[in-house]
């Protein structure tokens, strides 16, 4: 799959099925995310690797999926099968960490996307209940989640089509994520040139 291939397929699943997780497809999704651009190359962002099965329905339960569906998290048979939790080294954190961190976590969905695995980037999580179960260190803040496994679901994006941007769910189940048109987004520049 080339990189364009794979920005185009790259979108948020939230049904996933119950396969396990090959655990070294995490390992390479924050392979990937280390060599993301970090400003003044401080990096950083730390990373909890989160595949033991009796870890996986606490963590999900600290989770809050699709802020434009009521109640649509995952159904037990569909949820994740491993997390990927973002922290930050509050010593290292600097005004650009939040850009560190997006830079990242898109360098991560590249990589499931590019594995055939299906991800989701959560940031509605119960910082303090992920910190105690998983027993993280005071000095990290909980920035996020990436929820992983092999997708049992549909996603694709399309052109943005009426004034809502909001994704939405088909007879077939299938997930659209509409975006902005290229005329809306690309900015018409006056130059000055003095």
């Amino acid at each position: 799959m080339d990189l364009m291939e794979a920005i185009g397929k790259r979108r948020s699943i939230r049904r996933f099925s119950p396969e396990p997780l090959n655990n070294y497809d995490l390992y390479e999704m924050v392979q990937a995310a280390r060599l993301a651009p970090q400003a003044a190359n401080i990096q950083p962002i730390r990373y909890c690797l989160v595949h033991q099965q009796p870890l996986l329905g606490p963590v999900f339960e600290c989770t809050k999926w699709a802020g434009y569906f009521e109640n649509y998290a995952p159904p037990e048979g569909h949820r994740p099968q491993g997390y990927v939790v973002i922290l930050v080294d509050e010593k290292l954190k600097g005004r650009w960490t939040d850009t560190d961190v997006g830079a990242a976590v898109e360098n991560m969905l590249l990589t499931a996307t590019s594995k055939g695995l299906g991800a989701c980037w959560i940031g509605s999580v119960d910082r303090d209940r992920v910190r105690h179960i998983l027993g993280i260190p005071e000095e990290f803040s909980i920035h996020s989640i990436v929820a992983v496994g092999h997708p049992a679901q549909e996603s694709v994006w399309e052109e943005k089509n009426s004034d809502s941007i909001k994704y939405y769910l088909d007879d077939e189940n299938k997930l659209h994520v509409p975006k902005r048109r290229m005329g809306e987004i690309l900015v018409p520049i006056t130059p000055h040139i003095d």
